[in-house]
């Protein structure tokens, strides 16, 4: 019999929001995934480091996954003390879990788009499937035309139509998802708090008391 996939998802979230936790839990349901992994990120190597400290990142992750049995939270990248690479991290995983667990890696369109720019970016596909969350009425062709040529062929030898199938094997496949379209950043909800404006209702209530408590992003 096979296993369900396991939804691994990375970001800085700082802070996490509901676009965060909506994505997860509706590719969660999509695409049947046993539990979503949220792994924040300790030292991203993408960015500059963000303003509040992986602690309280990790910590407003916790709060906001908190009631939900198919969210756990991993802070494996989190406790290393150099940058840590998504490639790096599916190994990690894929050592502890075994070859046969499929794994599948959480992305946004935009996120997608940007997958040259990874460390050993190709190999992403040797540990684990790729999911795009994509908004309703997205054009996938226009998508495709958008993509750099090495990833339009990555793209084109690994789509796989039927999500369903991501369970026959444990990693190489990519799949579209159309998720609600909730159109909340980090930086907008920063930005709102910098200049004193209640981000309520963009973020779970719990985030936000902790950001007011701990006097976060002022």
């Amino acid at each position: 019999m096979s296993a369900l996939p396991l939804g691994i998802f990375g970001g800085t979230f700082d802070p996490i929001h509901f676009g965060h936790l909506r994505l997860a839990q509706e590719l969660a349901e999509g695409l049947a995934l046993e539990a979503v992994r949220f792994i924040p990120a300790g030292c991203p190597p993408h960015r500059t480091s963000p303003s509040v400290s992986a602690a309280q990142r990790l910590d407003m992750v916790r709060l906001a996954i908190a009631g939900n049995r198919r969210f756990v939270l991993d802070e494996r990248e989190i406790l290393k003390p150099t940058p840590a690479y998504t490639v790096e991290t599916l190994a990690e995983l894929r050592q502890e879990l075994g070859a046969a667990q499929p794994l599948c890696l959480l992305l946004g369109a935009d996120a997608f788009l940007g997958l040259t720019t990874w460390h050993r970016w190709q190999a992403l596909f040797d540990f684990a499937h790729i999911a795009v969350a994509q908004r309703p009425g997205f054009s996938l062709s226009a998508w495709e035309d958008t993509m750099p040529e090495a990833l339009k062929k990555e793209f084109q030898r690994r789509l796989q139509v039927s999500p369903q199938n991501l369970k026959e094997t444990p990693a190489g496949s990519v799949v579209t998802f159309s998720i609600t379209a909730l159109d909340i950043s980090a930086t907008a909800i920063r930005n709102a708090i910098k200049s004193g404006k209640n981000p309520r209702y963009l973020l779970p209530d719990e985030v936000l008391q902790y950001i007011q408590q701990n006097h976060l992003y002022q």
